[in-house]
């Protein structure tokens, strides 16, 4: 332990630069501003398989309330009403994240 506590002190006259710098380049409120950032080489790229994996998500999610209501068809004889209103809710809960999933992650961000 007094090995780990002498090696911070011989470090701390060299992180005292360290956050000098870094106050130097931060704005008023002591926190640096990135802006709105700025996309790397080949990130359209990266976009096309968002948009593939948005587009195959959502078709899952009507996938799934086809067979949701297949199911309550199927089953309408034997009264199994809870299971299929619980197993629409649990899609429709993923159709909303879909739906939403850009409007959080902005908000976010």
């Amino acid at each position: 332990m007094s090995s780990l506590l002498a090696a911070a002190l011989d470090a701390s006259p060299h992180m005292t630069s360290v956050v000098d710098v870094a106050a130097a380049s931060a704005g008023p409120s002591g926190v640096p501003d990135v802006g709105g950032g700025e996309a790397p080489p080949g990130a359209d790229g990266l976009l096309t398989v968002l948009k593939w994996v948005a587009w195959s998500v959502t078709a899952l999610c009507v996938a799934g309330i086809f067979g949701v209501a297949a199911r309550m068809a199927i089953d309408h004889s034997r009264g199994g009403g809870r299971e299929h209103a619980r197993g629409l809710g649990f899609v429709l809960g993923a159709c909303l994240l879909v739906g939403s999933a850009s409007g959080i992650v902005g908000a976010l961000v």
